[in-house]
């Protein structure tokens, strides 16, 4: 799979830890920076990842920031990104079965490698469902029209 992943510089080392993960895990990385721990403001590199995922160039993208809330408001400014803030393999489980989120996103002060480890690879083994989602989906697509 292809995962576009990103980050300021608080999120840059868990972006990293989970960036190694995913690539030794068999995905194909596609990391938009940062590079460094040097301070930079986190909205460009959040819809960077978003465009990457709604473009088609990544099936799923993965954005951290600090807490993670900053780059997950700039990723879902982008047309066609459900990016969801997660916490753990709980949050990341019900953001991808019931929202059916394409970005994934953690907060590096927030949340310790093992845990977003699990959180990723939940995200990824879990399917959107359907069913009564699904009008939900649709609902929120719409809004992006107004």
């Amino acid at each position: 799979m292809r995962i576009a992943v990103g980050s300021d510089h608080a999120g840059y080392r868990l972006e990293e830890f989970l960036a190694s993960h995913l690539s030794t895990s068999g995905h194909d990385v596609d990391d938009l920076g940062t590079h460094s721990e040097t301070p930079v403001d986190y909205p460009e590199f959040g819809a960077d990842v978003g465009r990457a995922v709604s473009e088609g160039r990544a099936e799923l993208g993965l954005c951290a920031c600090g807490t993670g809330i900053g780059i997950s408001v700039a990723a879902n400014k982008v047309p066609g990104v459900r990016a969801a803030l997660v916490h753990d393999a709980t949050t990341a489980r019900l953001a991808r079965r019931h929202n059916h989120a394409n970005v994934v996103c953690m907060g590096g002060r927030m949340v310790g490698c093992e845990f977003a480890k699990d959180a990723i690879d939940t995200f990824l083994s879990t399917a959107p469902a359907g069913g009564r989602h699904d009008g939900r989906i649709r609902e929120i697509t719409a809004l992006e029209a107004r």
